[in-house]
């Protein structure tokens, strides 16, 4: 089963992209910040991961070079932010998509199944 990761501390944005995911037939992971999102990730070995810009511990910039640095470029990952979209733009190397909240949560799912196929 292809897993997902979502990265966010707003639990409510979570929920409504993992049940959407799920509704595809993904496995959703979730976790509340970057660090939690790296635990995860060595654990669950993601194909793809969705987060948040602004978040507490590390915000999405840093998660993503994280998951560079330990996984290398070949994992995809979608960001998702508000009002600070214009500064995770100059970091945009190291998404794959980049989603302004709000968001539609259809086009999020969209993305995912271009980059990483339908679950099979």
């Amino acid at each position: 089963m292809t897993t997902i990761l979502v990265v966010d501390d707003e639990f409510l944005i979570t929920d409504v992209l993992a049940f959407a995911l799920e509704d595809e037939g993904f496995m959703v992971v979730r976790a509340s910040n970057g660090k939690k999102g790296l635990d995860v990730l060595d654990r669950e070995r993601p194909s793809l991961v969705i987060t948040d810009y602004m978040m507490p511990v590390m915000n999405g910039v840093e998660f993503a070079q994280a998951i560079h640095g330990r996984h290398g470029e070949g994992m995809p990952i979608i960001l998702m932010s508000g009002a600070h979209a214009d500064l995770a733009r100059q970091s945009g190397h190291l998404f794959a998509c980049i989603f302004d909240k709000p968001f539609v949560v259809s086009e999020v799912v969209d993305a995912v199944i271009r980059l990483v196929g339908r679950p099979g």
